[in-house]
């Protein structure tokens, strides 16, 4: 397999360049001075590509890579990939779940707790001196005691959430598409219903033109004053300007957010908020989870061309291979 030329078309993890440098011969056109022009050098005999969520890979791109097998995807969430075109030129397309699963649920309960219970405000209370000077922090008005948590998008991510969940002693329903026969939670098919039903809404469902702005201002406004959005799944699946209306009128009570619309950037509106907890896209970001995350991008390559078949294939690109 040496003679078989794989791109990496960002840097990933060293993990990956060195399983692939084994067998592969790799190409980093992004250390390149000119970058662009490195690519449309080598991109005639490119097979198998390894990319993640920062670069869109459309039609236009895939196009570039008349061999082009596989596409390897660094994520789980694989919808700037075009994977329509993927399958119309029976281009294998795989991503990486199950790895950084529980990483990410803990992410999801530690921001759930922070924006219920205040905690980086009440932390900066004590860095900025005002303990000292003020007196104690504000009593909170958010608690998880006796909650209903709403999950949307009960996937393998939104189990291990509700898992953690119920061990708080909260109560679990959910929203998707269909119903799941392995879960007792009770189950809401109309999005706005569930908001209604539960205290907190944590959204952990895929992007993508089908969960574009899911969460919207109907949805918001059946949460109610005392509610409490948590988003660990996309920024696409949030309509942001109707969330900061939200927040500023208090028709939601906090808003707790790793993820954004328009990444890196985010709204200063947000920012200027105090009933806001915001990190920076961090739900998987451990040496840890992101060096098992390499490793499996770099195995579904060695895999598809070692024995045809892919580790973990995107649903749509199951019937692909041998």
């Amino acid at each position: 397999m040496s003679g078989i030329d794989i791109l990496l078309a960002q840097p990933i993890r060293p993990v990956t360049v060195d399983i692939l440098r084994q067998k592969f011969v790799i190409h980093t056109p992004y250390d390149d001075n000119d970058p662009d022009a490195a690519l449309s050098i080598i991109s005639p005999d490119i097979r198998a590509l390894a990319v993640g969520p920062a670069i869109k890979v459309n039609r236009v791109f895939i196009e570039k890579f008349p061999k082009l097998e596989l596409i390897s995807f660094y994520g789980v969430g694989y919808d700037v990939v075009d994977v329509e075109t993927a399958v119309a030129k029976n281009i294998m397309v795989t991503n990486t779940p199950d790895v950084l699963t529980e990483e990410v649920a803990d992410t999801a309960i530690g921001l759930m707790i922070m924006t219920v219970r205040e905690l980086g405000q009440a932390e900066r209370y004590l860095r900025d001196g005002r303990w000292l000077n003020e007196g104690i922090y504000p009593f909170t008005q958010g608690t998880l005691r006796g909650k209903t948590v709403g999950i949307l998008g009960l996937g393998r991510i939104g189990k291990a959430i509700a898992r953690r969940a119920q061990s708080f002693g909260l109560e679990i329903i959910y929203h998707g598409r269909n119903r799941q026969n392995d879960v007792t939670y009770r189950y809401f098919d109309d999005l706005s219903a569930m908001a209604k039903a539960c205290d907190i809404l944590i959204v952990s469902t895929p992007g993508g033109a089908a969960t574009h702005h899911i969460v919207d201002g109907g949805v918001l406004a059946a949460l109610g004053p005392d509610g409490i959005l948590i988003n660990i799944g996309r920024g696409s699946t949030v309509n942001e300007l109707t969330l900061i209306e939200a927040l500023s009128s208090q028709s939601i009570l906090a808003a707790g957010l790793d993820v954004y619309e328009t990444e890196p950037a985010h709204p200063i509106e947000l920012m200027e908020t105090g009933r806001v907890v915001l990190l920076p896209h961090v739900a998987s970001a451990s040496i840890h989870t992101r060096d098992l995350m390499g490793e499996l991008v770099a195995k579904n390559i060695v895999s598809w061309f070692e024995i045809g078949t892919a580790l973990t294939p995107v649903p749509e690109c199951a019937h692909l291979g041998a």
